[in-house]
């Protein structure tokens, strides 16, 4: 699967989110190394804690189905107006994709304009808790 088409799926997947208070959706596509895709939006509460990111949801539905060997993810976002800012995922989703994803693992994410950025879990989670992995 290519970059490009993960991110179509999170674009769709977008298309899915719950967000009523913040007006802002969030979709998400998780490539598994044996070429399954998972795909989650964020879920909004009124109580805000208890909201869930997009990537979480990818993840949670992925390991729930028994996979735990990751490859990439696509992470794309919106208000309702389009926007040159990039969709990038938060601290708690960084610390549980390293619960079960290497340093390497790719992250991309895309703005609605359709410029794209590439980094590595270490690059956006430079020192992320681990113990062992």
């Amino acid at each position: 699967m290519t970059d490009l088409e993960l991110l179509n799926l999170a674009v769709n997947a977008m298309e899915n989110a719950y967000s009523p208070y913040s007006e802002f959706k969030v979709g998400a596509a998780l490539l598994c190394e044996n070429g399954d895709v998972y795909c989650g939006a964020n879920i909004e509460n009124s109580s805000y804690s208890a909201t869930i990111c997009a990537e979480r949801v990818a993840l949670f539905k992925a390991v729930s189905d028994r996979q735990t060997s990751f490859k990439s993810m696509a992470v794309v976002g919106c208000y309702p107006v389009k926007t040159q800012d990039f969709c990038y995922p938060c601290g708690v989703c960084l610390q549980t994709l390293r619960e079960f994803c290497a340093p390497d693992f790719k992250i991309i994410t895309a703005n609605s304009l359709g410029d794209i950025k590439e980094f590595t879990l270490k690059e956006l989670l430079p020192y992320g808790f681990s113990l062992g992995r």
